[in-house]
């Protein structure tokens, strides 16, 4: 159940990825002054995803989710009115484009939050602690056995931080690396490092 959803949010980071990657190439269809602008709020808009990985206190994660949230309507809205004025086949690529975007973050969210519920941590808990009992009534000679007794209950012990440190996307041991986000903003900073050079020369 916990490696279950913990590969999911691994796929849905790489879809982030991918759609803000193709809205950032889709961008060149608009208008250079719209072009631009889009572009700087999607650089704005990949910093943030790529900080919401991040191990975070409450109040950031609150301020993440408000940017994020706040970004995301500038976009739309950056695009909006371009698309209502030339309704073509071009300007629904940049539409289907956003919506990605968008869907992609809700997504990933309701999968950070999909975590395992508490009837079946209470369940798993129940089982384990009868199977010690079990395993303690049917000790024989303890007191000369007290090291092979203990391995049951500490084998029992590590499963349960794992199945916990791998339900916890966000703090732990075993969390979500961003790396598919990060090559993007590496990626299209050197894009951009490049093209800039090119402006220079000519």
């Amino acid at each position: 159940m916990a490696i279950d959803r913990h590969d999911k949010r691994e796929v849905l980071e790489e879809a982030e990825a991918n759609a803000i990657g193709t809205e950032y190439l889709r961008s060149d269809l608009l208008p250079a002054a719209s072009a631009s602008a889009l572009k700087v709020l999607l650089n704005s808009y990949l910093d943030q995803r790529i900080l919401f990985y991040s191990q975070q206190d409450r109040e950031m994660v609150k301020e993440n989710y408000h940017l994020t949230n706040e970004l995301q309507s500038k976009l739309w809205n950056e695009i909006l009115p371009i698309v209502r004025s030339q309704p073509n086949p071009m300007m629904a690529l940049i539409v289907s484009g956003m919506n990605d975007v968008i869907n992609s973050q809700g997504y990933t969210q309701a999968a950070w939050w999909n975590r395992i519920p508490f009837a079946a941590w209470a369940l798993m808990g129940g089982i384990a602690l009868c199977a010690n009992l079990l395993v303690g009534f049917g000790a024989r000679d303890f007191s000369h056995n007290i090291a092979l007794f203990m391995i049951f209950p500490f084998v029992i012990s590590v499963s349960f931080f794992l199945i916990a440190d791998i339900d916890s996307p966000r703090g732990g041991v075993i969390k979500i690396n961003p790396r598919n986000l990060i090559q993007l903003k590496n990626t299209l900073s050197h894009s951009e490092g490049s093209s800039n050079t090119k402006l220079k020369i000519q």
